[in-house]
């Protein structure tokens, strides 16, 4: 399968999804007695019939309880094989041709995984993992190390492989279908849909359907009603009869489930623009709002930047209350149709309860807001709206916050040729990745990314390939850090009303958002600029410079830092029966404040009292575990592998009792073949925290607090070093199905498809160098 992106360059927060509320979560089964054991060597499990192949990553698994997935087609893209006469063990051989364009997506092998299940998987709650054919157990000690510099080397080159001709990498960036489902309803909206695109949006989205007729939101996940709602409608629109087999059972799901009244606001605001959904009975928000000063308690900037940039525009929608003509009716997806304007809104308690009465409040006064002040507040949310479209058109970086502004400006009067529109629209399609589907009913498939995450894709690629032994002077290495020093935003943005006297100087997660830089990929690419030898290094302090003093204005009060505002705390906005969606604000995280003391730590600031405040906010944060929360990336390995290290380069002893917790944990969730696996249900539920089959990514991110805490000669780490060398493919590259990354916690996930290549590569490039055997390149002109 081949695959590409339209457009070029020009999250972090990911998209505001439409997604749903969850199907029921399985409760995990019991974990194995070996579980509760400190690490030792496991026994080797027997391979089930049909286990995976040679190279083969072993079978995600999903609840027992679940109802079991069948395959999408297969899209695999075509995989480039490892040159012959490989190098020896140590040397890690380059290339001194120019970098490959791998286009503007560089996605890892195979395609978007639709949260659908392979066959043969088994429990996430178990240990037991098989090695399936071609993954044999590990072998002796002194096997580790040249296991591990052959994976390197083979990883190294892949991923050089990867870089765009600029200089940065981006792999795809994937979510669940509510964006290409919305994406059809926009153009149904806007009268701008063409059947070519229509097409292959909808193969793509049949491509994901489970068995039972719905649509997760994640891999191996759940059915999610408003997702499957959302694409139902889409493949409505596409011409899908609802006779149809996969439209029966689908239709037949979501009536058991409550139908479209169970939905969750966002789905219920996309029917409402063609009459399947009454106005009246959504949450009211009210453009007036625009007017509220940052002191005032739901003030827009009490939201996160993600909500916020959405929450503006809906409100112009929200008071204007388009409906188009509806193509077709919707009975089929409510279990009484005669009933389905009379949903009552559910029974609340305590602050919900004021909040409901609040929504009311605010029906009551939509019906009495004096007209000049309406129109002023419409008016002022389109000034805002405008003002905040960044150069390539897009808002924000991400889609639905482009999606709703569209809407919100073309009501308004704003028509489809306008420059505004127009660049908007423009940057919408530039979220495209086509594939090509062969075979019996295949063709062009389209899957729409909610954002896309070059800085942040290209900072992580640099730090795994000097992890890996690239010398510093390397072209791919001097062409990246010219890249990112380009993209270092100098102007203010909406974090400045926080923070307004403070100098801008951070990096965002996009090609283009300069209204909202984060502290997350600013502490990255300043470690990542830092491993190069840029021929203009002056340039190159400067920028450091500029970010750490923007890094350490943005600390919020407590010690810590969030991602794009300080102090950006409030409890009102996720009580408001509007934000039913996931996270609307974005307090201090145990993931991002460590990725900043990290930084901070390399440039010299260790002592300094702002960062002890945020080591101990972090070494408070530990949980009773061992573990830590991760806020932007699933879960506790990932919160655990980035508190780790950054608390180690902080100058806290790796005997200091909180990293023996954390080691003590890691060494006790590793799974029996070796690797470590996070479900994203350990959101919801603590019993799934640290299971599920184990991943390329979160083994690496397992692997860099172990080797951070000096565990380089534990059998954890061999054993996990032995994992990732034996699940590599061929041409370098791991499988990795699996949802990682988070954009709000269980609400959206997401699967950076370069993650499975960037973390592995840097555990393993740690790991040589901490055995004493570190990676080396080969000659220049090798």
């Amino acid at each position: 399968m081949t695959a590409t992106t339209d457009g070029g360059s020009g999250p972090r927060p990911p998209a505001i999804p439409a997604g749903g509320p969850p199907g029921p979560l399985p409760a995990p089964p019991a974990a194995p007695e070996a579980e509760t054991a400190r690490p030792g060597a496991a026994s080797p499990v027997a391979a089930p019939a049909g286990a995976a192949g040679p190279g083969a990553a072993p079978a995600t698994t999903a609840p027992a309880t679940t109802a079991p997935a069948t395959t999408a087609p297969a899209t695999t893209a075509p995989a480039t094989t490892a040159p012959a006469g490989a190098a020896s063990p140590g040397t890690v051989p380059v290339s001194s041709a120019a970098p490959n364009s791998a286009g503007p997506s560089s996605a890892g092998p195979g395609t978007a995984s639709c949260g659908t299940a392979p066959p043969g998987a088994v429990s996430a709650g178990s240990r037991l993992r098989a090695a399936g054919p071609g993954l044999p157990a590990p072998g002796p000690r002194d096997d580790t190390p040249a296991a591990a510099e052959r994976a390197a080397a083979r990883a190294v080159r892949n991923l050089l492989g990867r870089q765009h001709d600029e200089g940065w990498w981006k792999g795809d960036l994937e979510t669940n279908v509510t964006m290409d489902a919305e994406d059809l309803l926009l153009r149904q909206f806007l009268g701008t849909g063409d059947r070519r695109t229509t097409e292959a949006a909808a193969r793509f989205i049949r491509s994901c359907q489970r068995p039972d007729g719905t649509w997760a939101t994640f891999h191996g996940g759940p059915g999610d009603l408003s997702a499957t709602v959302e694409a139902y409608v889409a493949l409505r629109l596409a011409g899908d009869a609802p006779a149809d087999a996969h439209m029966a059972a689908a239709s037949a799901w979501v009536r058991e489930h409550g139908g479209i009244a169970a939905t969750r606001v966002f789905t219920r605001i996309w029917l409402a623009l063609f009459g399947w959904w009454p106005w009246e009975r959504l949450p009211e928000l009210p453009p007036e709002m625009i007017y509220l000063p940052k002191w005032f308690p739901l003030n827009i900037y009490d939201f996160g930047c993600w909500a916020r940039q959405t929450i503006v525009p809906l409100a112009v929608v929200s008071a204007l209350r388009p409906v188009r003509p509806a193509p077709f009716p919707l009975g089929e997806l409510h279990p009484d149709p005669d009933a389905a304007q009379r949903h009552a809104e559910p029974r609340a308690t305590g602050w919900d309860r004021v909040f409901q009465r609040l929504d009311r409040a605010l029906h009551t006064y939509r019906r009495v807001a004096p007209p000049p002040l309406r129109r002023a507040a419409l008016r002022a949310c389109a000034r805002w709206i405008v003002e905040r479209q960044e150069n390539d058109g897009c808002w924000g970086g991400i889609q639905p916050p482009a999606v709703y502004s569209v809407i919100a400006l073309h009501l308004l009067g704003y028509d489809l040729d306008h420059p505004v529109l127009r660049a908007g629209l423009d940057s919408l399609d530039r979220f495209a990745v086509w594939h090509d589907v062969p075979g019996p009913g295949g063709g062009p498939s389209r899957m729409v990314e909610a954002c896309q995450s070059p800085v942040w894709d290209t900072c992580l690629a640099t730090i795994a390939l000097t992890d890996a032994g690239l010398p510093p002077d390397h072209p791919a290495l001097v062409q990246a850090a010219d890249w990112m020093l380009g993209e270092q935003v100098l102007r203010p943005g909406d974090w400045s009303v926080r923070r307004p006297g403070l100098a801008p100087g951070g990096w965002a997660f996009e090609f283009h958002n300069d209204n909202y830089p984060d502290t997350d990929d600013t502490a990255e690419v300043v470690l990542a600029l830092r491993r190069t030898a840029h021929p203009d290094p002056e340039r190159v302090d400067r920028a450091v410079r500029r970010a750490v003093r923007w890094t350490l204005g943005m600390q919020s009060a407590g010690g810590a830092w969030g991602a794009f505002d300080a102090d950006n705390t409030s409890a009102f906005p996720n009580r408001l029966p509007f934000c039913d969606f996931g996270e609307v604000i974005d307090p201090p995280s145990a993931d991002v404040t460590a990725h900043v003391v990290e930084m901070l730590a390399a440039e010299g600031l260790a002592g300094d009292p702002r960062v002890r405040r945020a080591v101990d906010w972090l070494l408070a944060e530990q949980e009773p575990s061992g573990a830590w929360f991760g806020r932007w990336g699933v879960n506790h390995l990932y919160g655990t592998g980035s508190a780790v290290p950054a608390l180690v380069a902080a100058g806290v002893p790796a005997d200091h009792p909180a990293i023996r917790r954390a080691v003590d944990w890691l060494r006790s969730v590793q799974n029996e073949d070796g690797g470590w696996g996070e479900d994203l249900r350990s959101y919801p539920d603590p019993e799934w925290i640290a299971r599920g089959a184990s991943t390329p990514s979160q083994t690496g991110w397992a692997l860099l607090a172990l080797l951070a805490a000096g565990e380089e000669d534990g059998k954890a780490v061999e054993r996990g070093v032995g994992w990732l060398a034996r699940t590599q493919r061929e041409d370098g590259s791991w499988d990795e199905p699996q949802f990682t990354g988070t954009g709000f916690p269980w609400d959206f996930s997401i699967n950076y498809h370069l993650y499975r290549q960037v973390f592995p590569l840097t555990a393993l490039g740690r790991y040589l160098t901490a055995v004493g055997r570190p990676p080396r390149t080969g000659p220049r002109d090798a």
